[in-house]
């Protein structure tokens, strides 16, 4: 949850022209990722569980990418 706290606060210092484009991208990858944890969570069976944090997995590899990009293209200059 820290994570997503944290997306925000510097998708927030992302230039206006960002807006739908990686300031969106960044915040859905970010809220993505506890989601499907807590979904993960609910299932009853292990093999949902785990398929859940494979999601979640994918989706954290997908704003690390993105926020990769962010720091090459200088888009911030929040850290």
């Amino acid at each position: 949850m820290k994570l997503v706290t944290t997306v925000y606060n510097l998708a927030s210092h992302l230039p206006k022209d960002e807006r739908y484009a990686l300031r969106s991208q960044i915040t859905r990858s970010a809220v993505s990722i506890p989601s499907n944890i807590a979904e993960g969570c609910s299932r009853n069976s292990r093999k949902d569980f785990v398929r859940f944090l494979e999601i979640a997995l994918g989706s954290a590899f997908e704003l690390e990418t993105q926020l990769l990009i962010i720091a090459k293209l200088q888009l911030t200059e929040t850290e």
